[in-house]
């Protein structure tokens, strides 16, 4: 749909760029600073920010399971009085996100913009890259802290905990090393697997990426025999990162990304460890199944020329999450 060059959006380019093999590439994220409780650097000698009430701000589409994963984790940490969200409306069109107040699209009530892109430059002026979702911004400095959803979902987990949040860390230390090897089997075979599958452009790349989503989710099917949660006896950021993709499978990836071999409701285990995320406090609110569909359904014209969004399915994890 486009993208920004030294601080100018470009239209026309790939929603969904592919290499000469056909194969879906995510770019990479441009903004990698570190929420901290004292505003101390990053795990990684990232810039540290300082976790204070008001002072941060969520900007979010509802459709994205990347965006997801950070509205969840706000919510299981009881920060909506801490960190206020703005939502993007759920159509990309030709200047990609926009703040259209529908479908649950909240608009941008700080600087009156238009479009998401616009607060990318107000952060970084000559900007060159692409503009996504996740991301959170420093009202007082007026930049972006980061976009990357995985780094603000661990800051979330525990940057607000001296100032009222919910007790709860999500990557506890003595569980990383489980937690990061369901992380790196997750993400490219689920998460960004059907996005491989959804977005390839040649059969063998779609057939690969198909089935390695397909081999995940018997992993984790097989994984939960026995077991609540998927990295030790607690819930992990390793649950919420499948989570969010979950959400959409029957809904959207099943049929507009062509990962039809099964359903989501056809796995047992992992049908009842979706229910059980979703039954949590606050967790039900983060999912708006309408909002979701029609971003997919209307946002990319050349697997849906017709933009029109499906009615069902009419079961399954939030088949009544009808929102917006």
């Amino acid at each position: 749909m486009g993208k920004l060059i030294d601080g100018k959006w470009t239209s026309g380019d790939a929603v969904a760029p592919t290499n000469d093999k056909g194969e879906f590439e995510r770019a990479d994220s441009g903004f990698r600073g570190w929420l901290t409780r004292d505003g101390e650097p990053g795990p990684d000698g990232q810039k540290g920010w300082r976790a204070e009430p008001g002072r941060y701000r969520l900007y979010v589409s509802l459709a994205c399971p990347w965006a997801h994963r950070t509205l969840v984790v706000r919510a299981l940490k009881q920060l909506e009085d801490l960190i206020p969200v703005t939502v993007v409306g759920p159509v990309m069109g030709e200047h990609g996100w926009s703040f259209a107040e529908t479908y649950g699209g909240t608009g941008e009530p700080l600087y009156g913009l238009d479009h998401l892109h616009q607060l990318y430059t107000r952060a970084r002026p000559e900007m060159t890259g692409k503009v996504t979702v996740p991301v959170l911004w420093d009202e007082h400095e007026r930049t972006i802290v980061s976009n990357e959803s995985a780094d603000i979902l661990r800051m979330l987990s525990t940057a607000f905990d001296d100032l009222g949040a919910v007790a709860g860390d999500f990557y506890p230390a003595e569980l990383r090393g489980e937690i990061d090897a369901v992380n790196e089997r997750v993400y490219p075979g689920l998460n960004n697997g059907v996005y491989r599958a959804g977005f390839a452009t040649k059969q063998a790349a779609y057939e690969k990426a198909a089935r390695e989503v397909f081999a995940t989710l018997d992993w984790l099917e097989a994984r939960l025999n026995g077991r609540e949660w998927l990295a030790g006896g607690q819930l992990t950021e390793a649950d919420i990162r499948t989570f969010t993709t979950l959400v959409r499978f029957d809904p959207v990836y099943h049929g507009h990304f062509k990962c039809n071999w099964r359903r989501l409701v056809d796995y047992p285990r992992l049908s009842d460890f979706a229910a059980r995320i979703a039954a949590l406090p606050g967790v039900a609110s983060t999912i708006d199944l309408h909002h979701i569909k029609t971003h997919y359904y209307r946002s990319h014209p050349d697997i849906n020329p017709t933009g029109i969004v499906p009615i069902g399915p009419a079961d399954g994890l939030v088949g009544a999450a009808e929102g917006g």
